[in-house]
């Protein structure tokens, strides 16, 4: 099993747990998505506290580790989305590389949507 179908299989069994021992189970894929994306917004707002992002403060020296562990909240939360939007990890890898592929065309003039392209040098 590669890394990124681990970490699907075991968001899955935590939202499992977490469904049952908090009696969710009634919540509609829908409505999970909405309180996960606020979640993201949520955790998205702790990651930008940890960058000195405040102009109006004196900053202080970045945590590195801080920094990791929000992008690893923001993982568990967008990892769960995917399972409850029916993708898998291997879904979630093609569609990684073909939007990849887009975007690299786009930048590079190729796309059929225009407006992208790299400034010529």
């Amino acid at each position: 099993m590669d890394r990124l179908e681990h970490i699907f299989q075991l968001q899955a069994k935590f939202d499992q747990a977490l469904a049952e021992r908090r009696n969710l189970k009634h919540i509609a894929p829908e409505e999970w998505i909405q309180k996960e994306v606020l979640a993201i917004v949520s955790e998205l707002g702790e990651l930008l506290d940890e960058t000195n992002f405040k102009w109006w403060k004196n900053p202080k020296p970045v945590n590195q580790a801080a920094l990791r562990e929000e992008l690893v909240d923001i993982l568990h939360f967008f990892v769960s989305m995917c399972i409850k939007l029916g993708m898998t990890a291997e879904d979630l890898y093609q569609g990684y590389l073909e939007k990849n592929k887009e975007n690299f065309d786009r930048q590079q003039g190729k796309s059929a949507k225009s407006g992208y392209e790299w400034e010529v040098e």
